[in-house]
């Protein structure tokens, strides 16, 4: 059996130092699975230009790829949209003639800072972060003919209470525990 090459794609829009718990995921995501490829894109492309060719060959490379990212305004940060308008285009992902991403898996992996309940039918919010995220993602996977894996997400960790040590170790092993359960659901696929 051969081993899945996965690469991890970060979407934080400064991992370096706007985050906690994505950078802690990430740290212990590599730490597990050491072969992975990671994809900071913060760090990579802090400037927003993206070079299409190798994140596209990065993307042929992989067996699983994940996006990893945490939830700003319901949806993706920027800088992961501008990644996959740039990368995923007609004639590489998608059309006739775009089948570079047909069979790989796909995982969507996602932080909150809010907590779960406020991602219920009955919150005020009136979604769950599946009604939210995931149709996007279930469209690209469609599109590209990638199969999308189940997501792994967390949710109450905002950075915002990052100064609060009790709530960041929690917050810490909330991390810890993502990135476990990321690499479970990589060796599943």
């Amino acid at each position: 059996m051969t081993k899945k090459k996965v690469l991890l794609v970060s979407g934080h829009t400064d991992l370096k130092n706007d985050s906690v718990v994505n950078k802690t995921i990430i740290e212990e995501f590599h730490r597990l699975l050491p072969e992975a490829e990671l994809d900071i894109l913060s760090d990579l492309y802090p400037d927003y230009q993206i070079q299409v060719e190798a994140e596209q060959q990065k993307l042929v490379n992989a067996d699983v790829i994940v996006l990893q990212f945490p939830v700003f305004w319901y949806s993706q940060p920027s800088l992961m949209h501008k990644w996959m308008e740039d990368t995923f285009i007609h004639g590489f992902s998608h059309g006739s003639k775009g089948k570079a991403l047909v069979g790989k898996k796909l995982i969507a992996s996602f932080t909150t800072g809010a907590p779960a309940e406020a991602y219920q039918s009955e919150s005020p919010l009136g979604f769950t972060l599946e009604q939210l995220i995931m149709p996007a993602m279930k469209g690209i996977a469609a599109l590209t003919g990638m199969q999308l894996m189940a997501p792994v997400y967390t949710c109450g960790v905002s950075y915002a209470s990052r100064n609060d040590a009790e709530v960041l170790a929690q917050m810490m092993v909330k991390a810890k525990e993502h990135a476990e359960e990321l690499v479970r659901e990589i060796e599943n696929s």
